[in-house]
């Protein structure tokens, strides 16, 4: 398909993301009854023979799945299980281990009955403390595997609201933590609710965006190999893309695939973040915002996650990355009819940072 896509004109784009992209109607039902049956599983039944009482207080379809920007294709679906026993960020670190064993012990017991059947993903016998338990699930019913990853994790959120923002105190608590184990970016699944619903809100041809863009990813990631960047990092480029170059329902695929791929080559100047659930009203995240927007670009911060620098950590990546953004603007996919190259949106790769209080003066100096 890597030929098929550069060879596909900026007109086409839409039809390309419709006949290769976008997952069929039956597909979505099958991943979805899936779905259904581990969450059901996680609910009811996992935990009733456990030594002592563990309360399941909610389960949260993440990622592609739970966000409505899944390939066709690819049958893979993120659980995050929230525990009531766990009582903190740093519980989640120290315990989801013993969680994660009960779920694969029960998962075979399961299978054991014949409810379905379950091939676990194979795990270094020292990893003691999984974050993620990996399986596929088949069953008569599905014509093919289903993958999922299964995440323990402590409820920092409670029942939010899906347009309500987090009290302020869960973010203190969340930075606390982080600085206090060195974890940054390592409790993101607890506020996988806001992820999810930052890109499930969003316009159905912004959503194709996202699935040209991550198909693009894909192919360079078979090419290049690691180290390359996060694949959410991307995702987040392309929604920034749209919110700055148009915010339109209807829009020009090319002209937006062309400004996400601009971004990736202008990597080192990314300063990119969002204030829809914290912001700089509170002293103690203003001071960690402030100190996360001066570090080395990249930087994409998480929207529901101030700890998560989605961007950073791997120049390298986003070096290789870049070239091959670079390589990609001569394709028919960015040419109109008459061969010129079309033009793409007008969007900074950084976002302004208000000064600290106290302070006449905040600047960054790009080197």
């Amino acid at each position: 398909m890597v030929q098929e896509l550069r060879n596909t004109r900026a007109r086409d784009l839409d039809k390309f993301i419709e006949d290769h992209l976008l997952p069929d109607t039956y597909f979505r039902e099958e991943v979805k009854a899936a779905i259904n049956t581990v969450c059901d599983f996680l609910k009811e039944r996992c935990f009733l023979q456990t030594a002592h009482p563990v309360r399941v207080s909610k389960v949260v379809k993440g990622g592609s799945s739970g966000k409505g920007t899944t390939l066709k294709g690819r049958s893979d679906a993120d659980l995050v299980v929230f525990l009531n026993n766990l009582t903190s960020f740093e519980e989640q670190l120290t315990r989801r281990g013993e969680f994660i064993a009960e779920i694969k012990r029960q998962l075979q017991a399961c299978e054991k009955e014949k409810r379905f059947r379950v091939k676990f993903e194979v795990q270094s016998s020292w990893w003691t403390n999984p974050r993620v338990l990996s399986f596929k699930l088949s069953s008569p019913q599905f014509q093919q595997e289903v993958e999922f990853d299964v995440l323990p994790a402590y409820d920092a959120l409670g029942h939010v609201h899906k347009y309500s923002r987090p009290d302020p105190q869960v973010y203190t608590r969340l930075i606390q933590e982080c600085t206090k184990l060195g974890k940054e970016g390592e409790f993101s699944t607890c506020f996988t609710e806001l992820q999810r619903n930052f890109l499930k809100q969003r316009p159905a041809k912004l959503k194709s965006l996202i699935r040209l863009v991550k198909h693009w990813y894909q192919m360079c990631k078979e090419k290049l190999g690691s180290p390359l960047p996060p694949q959410y990092a991307l995702e987040l480029l392309t929604v920034y893309a749209w919110e700055r170059g148009c915010g339109a329902h209807e829009f020009n695929t090319a002209q937006g695939f062309l400004t996400v791929l601009e971004l990736v080559m202008n990597y080192w100047q990314l300063r990119i973040y969002w204030t829809e659930y914290y912001d700089f009203e509170n002293e103690n995240i203003s001071n960690y915002l402030h100190s996360q927007l001066t570090k080395v670009r990249p930087v994409v911060l998480d929207p529901a996650d101030p700890t998560g620098n989605v961007a950073g950590g791997n120049s390298k990546g986003w070096q290789r990355l870049a070239g091959e953004a670079k390589a990609w603007l001569q394709y028919p996919c960015f040419k109109k009819w008459d061969g010129s190259v079309i033009g793409s949106w007008d969007v900074p790769p950084e976002v302004d940072v208000p000064h600290l209080q106290g302070e006449d003066n905040w600047t960054c100096t790009i080197l």
